[in-house]
């Protein structure tokens, strides 16, 4: 595989796209010896069972092109309802602003492109999602939130998230969403996986 190398941290893949088809032939082989599959924005970790080395048919695959064609992996849709700017999101302006744009054009401009889950961390049901456009991508705050409403819509960097419940935070509040992504009844908990697909529908 070009620009690939396994080490004890995984394994780093030169695209996203090649992460989610490894990840997606690794779950369908269900080897012995995997004990999780933990998909990055370019990185996949391996974690095997203890006890157990990486058999024949793992060291293959990792060593392997992943098969090419990554639109057949399976992915979902979702539509998430977001109400932009105000109370809903104090750092619209700011990043509007940032891009030279009025506020209602940066809300279209952020809402007009289809996003696609990386992976999910820092909380449970946390995906960060690629496809911000350039315009609206800002560094994190200098100095983050406390407290961050659960629901809320933000830029942190080239990615755009939703906070799945209240919790400190340092990225750009836009808006807000009253889905629920996260919810131990279930199954599986977190709305969105690795790959999905997301748009936002301003209210």
């Amino acid at each position: 595989m070009k620009h690939c190398w396994v080490t004890d941290r995984g394994l780093w893949l030169d695209s996203g796209e090649r992460t989610l088809a490894l990840h997606s032939a690794l779950e369908a082989a269900g080897l012995e010896e995997v004990e999780a599959l933990v998909p990055g924005d370019g990185n996949l970790l391996v974690v095997l069972k203890p006890g157990l080395a990486p058999g024949k048919a793992l060291r293959h695959m990792l060593k392997s092109e992943p098969s090419e064609p990554a639109t057949e992996i399976a992915y979902q849709r979702h539509d998430i309802p977001v109400i932009y700017g105000g109370e809903a999101g104090p750092d619209l302006e700011k990043v509007a602003e940032a891009a030279g744009l009025p506020a209602r054009q940066a809300i279209e401009l952020h809402a007009g492109v289809e996003y696609q889950v990386a992976f999910l961390g820092f909380l449970p049901g946390f995906a960060y999602l690629n496809g911000t456009p350039l315009e609206l991508q800002m560094d994190r705050r200098a100095t983050p939130r406390t407290r961050v409403p659960g629901g809320s819509l933000a830029i942190g960097g080239k990615y755009t998230g939703i906070y799945p419940g209240v919790s400190p935070g340092g990225w750009h509040l836009i808006g807000r969403t009253e889905e629920w992504l996260f919810d131990l009844r279930r199954t599986p908990p977190a709305r969105f996986a690795p790959g999905d697909r997301v748009r936002f529908l301003p209210k």
